[in-house]
């Protein structure tokens, strides 16, 4: 019987079984977990949400949910952007989105030591990892959407790259080089192009876009694992109080009195990265004011007018809940195998840190 985690005083193992059951609710017949009944659905969003179903031991949820990505994937590697009711809505094709399936992989393997399960996902892992990688720019980040013209991909890219997208690339770049070394397909070319990017996303920020009132932008370079240690603590500290609100959760956008579930739980995901438990402890019990009896969260509360808002329930805001409590369930509770896979732990090392081909080290500007 798989171990559905808890961490103690927080998150019961009932409150979290219940909230992987909200989940595996809103799953459509065909395998797609849209973000609420009736919404679209993405890959990294659906991803996430299959993590979950793993991590609460909903097996034949979760191979449904894998079954509709491995079939959703296109000739060159991508996939479409957004996808309602099986139909196609955006088909741009989205970096991050693309290479998330391979954390999602080898999340599966960790828990549930399914080599048939991982052979099976290893084509559509390699060529969504090979497509991401040829997509990198000179500087070392990675163009967040290639743009498709009447059903074909144009070789046309959204200008610039996005640092919490680059980040999050960097991650699935060490859970796809760790299936590779596992199936004894070495690969390389993933490890050169992860090297780059943690350069670009460590030395290089001001080379991405610039979403800095973001959350995301700012702690995911440590979720993602391309900045750790004390330098992971230095970035986080120096804008904690414009995103965190004390008691409430984190500001999905600095600017706006809008503290949101995802982004809280992925920061307390990141402070168990960096071993501060004790003040992830208290973020993730933090955001309970979003719960609902049935275990599904709301995305939002604006809290100068004392509302929940949108007034949506994400299964991704579930799932980003259910994996931080595997996170710190490892510690203060009770935790799956996979219960590491934002530490990193069990990925590949760290990639060595590379040089630029553009060669914008020391202060040169990066994108000149």
């Amino acid at each position: 019987m798989s171990v559905v985690p808890y961490v103690g005083g927080v998150l019961d193992a009932a409150a979290v079984a219940a909230s992987v059951a909200s989940i595996e609710a809103v799953q459509e017949a065909d395998g797609a977990i849209p973000w609420e009944p009736g919404r679209h659905a993405d890959v990294w969003n659906h991803v996430e949400a299959a993590m979950a179903l793993v991590v609460g031991g909903r097996d034949a949820a979760a191979d449904r949910a894998y079954d509709w990505v491995l079939g959703l994937q296109r000739p060159d590697g991508s996939w479409p952007t957004s996808v309602v009711d099986g139909v196609v809505t955006d088909d741009a094709g989205d970096a991050n989105f693309s290479a998330y399936l391979a954390v999602g992989v080898w999340h599966h393997w960790l828990v549930r030591r399914d080599d048939a399960f991982v052979r099976r996902c290893w084509p559509a892992v390699r060529a969504g990892l090979d497509w991401v990688t040829e997509l990198q720019l000179p500087f070392g980040g990675i163009p967040w959407q290639e743009c498709w013209v009447d059903g074909r991909p144009s070789h046309v890219h959204e200008d610039g790259a996005l640092l919490a997208g680059g980040s999050s690339i960097y991650q699935a770049l060490r859970a796809g080089v760790a299936i590779a070394e596992l199936l004894g397909r070495p690969q390389p070319g993933w490890e050169l192009a992860g090297g780059r990017l943690g350069h670009a996303v460590r030395r290089h920020p001001d080379g991405f876009m610039d979403k800095s009132t973001f959350a995301m932008d700012w702690y995911y370079p440590v979720l993602g694992g391309a900045v750790r240690g004390a330098e992971g603590r230095a970035l986080l500290a120096a804008r904690w109080d414009e995103f965190v609100v004390p008691g409430l959760g984190v500001r999905c956008v600095s600017t706006n009195p809008w503290v949101t579930g995802a982004e809280t739980a992925e920061l307390v995901m990141a402070l168990d990265a960096l071993g501060e438990t004790g003040t992830a402890l208290r973020l993730l019990g933090d955001l309970q004011h979003l719960r609902e009896d049935d275990g599904r969260y709301a995305t939002g509360f604006v809290y100068d007018d004392g509302v929940r808002w949108p007034p949506e329930h994400t299964t991704f805001t579930a799932g980003a809940v259910v994996l931080a409590a595997d996170a710190l369930g490892e510690r203060h509770g009770a935790a799956t195998p996979g219960s590491g896979i934002m530490r990193g732990t069990s990925l590949a090392p760290r990639f060595p840190e590379l040089a630029l081909e553009c060669g914008c080290a020391g202060d040169r500007d990066p994108v000149s």
